[in-house]
């Protein structure tokens, strides 16, 4: 194979490896979009509607006249103006994720990553984009898991402390010493590594918890064989 077929090889490859990437991610992000949409849409009906119906229940009596007119259409502008720029959903801060419900962990999480993104080198865009469709899967998983126990207490200090303090310790190393390196390694380096770990525990943490649904599985459905094929 010459260099230049190896080449086009790699370059397929990766093109490959991130169509697949994304599209897993695509729609996610584009679900999360979409309610953001509906929600902004759905506050703007409702106060331009309530401005509409204020403004009838008024003319009702008294006649509202040019000016009235010109002020309703002022209110109606106002109001879908501040509606279309308020934030739909509240940022996420750093610091409620160790208080979070485990139930809700994962989710928040990854809300929480993916406004980190922009400051994150390439390679660990990738990652995070990995982490955020495990934290997708876990987040089901742990619908049912109690905050009490032991699995959902490994689950918390991984999501909720150990990830964040990862990026946020990353974050606060002055940007034109990221790609300096110190002992064998720049920031960077040592940002993908760490992000690599977190993605292969939280990937066994959803075998783990996957297991015990496989285990419960198979344990109904040997009762089911016993009691009605035994009674056969």
């Amino acid at each position: 194979m010459s260099r230049s077929d190896e080449v086009l090889e790699r370059a397929n490859l990766t093109l490959e490896r991130a169509r697949e990437r994304h599209g897993v991610v695509a729609p996610r992000a584009r679900r999360r979009r979409e309610a953001e949409v509906l929600r902004r849409v759905g506050r703007i009906a409702a106060a331009d509607g309530a401005i509409l119906l204020a403004a009838l229940m008024f003319g009702w009596f008294v006649p509202l006249g040019l000016g009235g007119a010109m002020l309703v259409m002022a209110l109606l502008i106002a109001a879908t103006a501040l509606f279309a720029l308020m934030p739909v959903t509240r940022e996420v801060a750093v610091e409620q994720l160790a208080q979070a419900p485990i139930k809700s962990l994962p989710a928040q999480t990854e809300r929480w990553l993916a406004t980190q993104r922009p400051a994150l080198p390439a390679p660990a865009i990738t990652l995070a984009d990995a982490i955020g469709i495990k934290l997708d899967t876990l987040s089901a998983q742990l619908a049912t898991l109690p905050d009490d126990e032991s699995a959902a207490a490994e689950v918390r200090k991984l999501v909720g402390e150990q990830l964040p303090e990862l990026v946020r310790g990353y974050q606060r190393v002055p940007e034109p010493l990221r790609r300096v390196e110190r002992n064998g390694r720049t920031p960077d380096q040592q940002l993908v590594d760490g992000l690599k770990i977190i993605d292969g525990e939280i990937a066994a943490m959803t075998r783990q918890l996957a297991q015990g649904d496989l285990d419960s599985l198979a344990t109904r459905e040997r009762f089911l064989q016993i009691k009605y094929q035994g009674e056969e």
